[in-house]
């Protein structure tokens, strides 16, 4: 008992400011949570476009609102899904699936989250008309690879995080949802694995940042109505 008091505190000071309570919970049940391993995980990169023109034209405590209200908004249906909210950068948002344990539908998962996450912005967007103030349209890329995941961090602050390969190309293929014009891009990686109900549509291949060969992408339009 002494020593699960004990570890439940350590966990508290190190992440109770800066890591969802879901996370917690997990760490404090699991003896193995503290230890860096490679995992297969799916990762999902949302962004905001036309975020920074925004912030240019409005009023900071206005786009503060609107962000918060999207944040909220968003992570209720990652959540759901068996996502993990592990980073907001700036007005992007990373989450993983399958990450803290194992998931074989982390795929579907994700995919079933980018569209609710779609449905989601449509309802906020009607809020946001309501108050008079610009509606918004995000990108979604998802891929999936193995990643280092682990607590990163020091005593001051430490967090459970993942580092590969597979974060950055999610974060090239939500920028790509902007030249092809969609608001929905996976991989092949994650093409593979889908459930045949999801509607895709092949993109053309495109060279990005960091790779040598061109990423193939699929437009993600709709799950097929049963």
């Amino acid at each position: 008992m002494t020593r699960t008091n004990e570890k439940l505190e350590r966990l508290q000071i190190h992440f109770g400011r800066f890591t969802p309570e879901e996370v917690i919970e997990h760490l404090t049940d699991s003896d193995s949570a503290f230890k860096p391993a490679m995992r297969s995980v799916t990762v999902l990169f949302a962004d905001i476009k036309g975020f920074t023109r925004m912030c240019d034209i409005m009023e900071p405590s206005d786009v503060v609102n609107i962000l918060n209200g999207y944040f909220r908004c968003m992570s209720k249906v990652l959540t759901r899904h068996h996502g993990q909210v592990t980073e907001l950068i700036g007005d992007g948002i990373l989450s993983l699936f399958g990450a803290l344990k194992n998931n074989p539908w982390q795929i579907q998962d994700a995919v079933m989250a980018a569209l609710d996450m779609r449905k989601a912005l449509d309802e906020y967007n009607k809020e946001l008309r309501s108050k008079a103030f610009p509606e918004l349209s995000i990108g979604i890329g998802i891929h999936k690879g193995k990643v280092l995941a682990g607590v990163l961090g020091n005593y001051e602050l430490s967090k459970f995080g993942v580092v590969g390969d597979p974060i950055n190309v999610a974060a090239r293929v939500e920028a790509l949802t902007r030249e092809h014009n969609v608001d929905i891009l996976i991989t092949d990686a994650i093409k593979v694995e889908l459930d045949e109900r999801f509607v895709i549509k092949k993109m053309p291949s495109v060279f990005v940042k960091g790779k040598s060969e061109p990423i193939v992408t699929y437009e993600v339009i709709e799950l097929m109505k049963k």
